[in-house]
């Protein structure tokens, strides 16, 4: 059998929406040394494309991270087939706090040099003397510590639609770039505590075994990320100091966490939190669109998107032709995606 999907993604989408059952969808990672990467692969390909499982995971010798919606039918059989791996045996999962099934519509499983592109020498610092993990109460307590520094382990465009009140916001568009920014801007505070969070947990596995390489001594990070503290502060009943959406890296492009909406259309202004792409295939661009200039513009970033949507497919066949690929802006968020969670 074929070990990656060939069909078209116009058709997959078609047959996701056409499901009668309902999907669960999840993430998760864990830094286990793999030393049969590619058979590691195959192996999971095959058991979860037979399970009906969509998503995308990264598999690298350091580990696995993985963003995927799996059959409500076929989840337990899901679990049994991970757990069954003494390297993934009982690796904690963070389910979506807003899914309606629809997340991915096709299998991806790659082999990657790292499952964090921090692109940082493999032997750079110790990635297993990572900070103190915190559960959701405790990170609300420590957060009320009046010397605490939070920082945003995530890209700008991600915390610009949800954040921690008071965190630091680095405005990096990649974890490769966030991580020296974070240091230098940190440099002169290596003995305040550092309270660090992000999507899923995994950035600061990283981020946090980092400023400990350089030397700071009170890190911490928020366990399992945002999600999982979204989940427990509704299953717990607990405060959410969390501020607006969380961004994630699949069909959804977001959860909402609160009600507040702290960004704004990047047209008009207006209060807004809903990402989308251009719809422009040679430009594809990430930003926030409110539902009016979504209609104003036809779901494009600009007039002259707009103007090339709107000519014959033909005619946009002859502008693309010949253009690089790696030179235009198709999915800007998907640079940095093997770094979710």
């Amino acid at each position: 059998m074929a070990l990656y999907n060939k069909i078209d993604k116009r058709v997959l989408k078609e047959r996701l929406m056409a499901e009668p059952f309902h999907r669960i969808t999840l993430s998760f990672y864990r830094y286990v040394i793999i030393n049969d990467v590619e058979d590691t692969r195959d192996a999971l390909y095959k058991m979860w494309d037979e399970l009906g499982v969509f998503g995308r995971i990264y598999i690298a010798r350091e580990g696995i991270n993985a963003q995927l919606s799996v059959p409500e039918e076929n989840f337990e059989a899901f679990k049994t087939h991970l757990y069954a791996d003494h390297r993934f045996t009982d690796v904690p999962f963070k389910i979506a706090v807003e899914d309606d099934g629809k997340s991915f519509y096709k299998l991806i499983v790659r082999v990657k040099k790292h499952i964090v592109a921090d692109g940082l020498p493999d032997d750079a610092f110790d990635v297993t003397n990572v900070g103190k993990h915190l559960d959701a109460v405790e990170f609300n307590k420590a957060l009320e510590n009046p010397d605490a520094i939070v920082v945003d382990m995530r890209n700008h465009y991600e915390s610009e639609v949800g954040h921690f009140e008071g965190a630091i916001l680095p405005d990096a568009d990649t974890f490769k770039d966030e991580l020296p920014m974070v240091v230098d801007m940190l440099k002169d505070k290596k003995d305040k505590p550092v309270l660090m969070y992000c999507t899923g947990g995994i950035r600061c596995e990283k981020a946090s075994a980092y400023l400990k390489h350089h030397g700071f001594q009170n890190v911490s990070q928020l366990h399992g990320g945002i999600i999982e503290y979204a989940r427990q502060v509704k299953a717990d009943g607990l405060e959410n100091k969390f501020k607006g959406k969380n961004f994630v890296f699949d069909e959804r492009l977001g959860e909402r966490i609160s009600d507040e909406i702290i960004s704004k259309c990047h047209q008009c202004g207006e209060l807004c939190d809903n990402h989308t792409n251009c719809a422009n295939f040679d430009c594809h661009l990430l930003f926030i669109q409110c539902e009016d200039c979504a209609k104003a513009f036809d779901g494009c970033c600009s007039v002259a998107c707009k103007d090339i949507v709107n000519m014959p497919i033909e005619e946009q066949r002859k502008l693309r032709k010949g253009k690089a690929k790696e030179g235009d802006q198709r999915n800007i968020y998907k640079k940095d995606v093997c770094v979710q969670s």
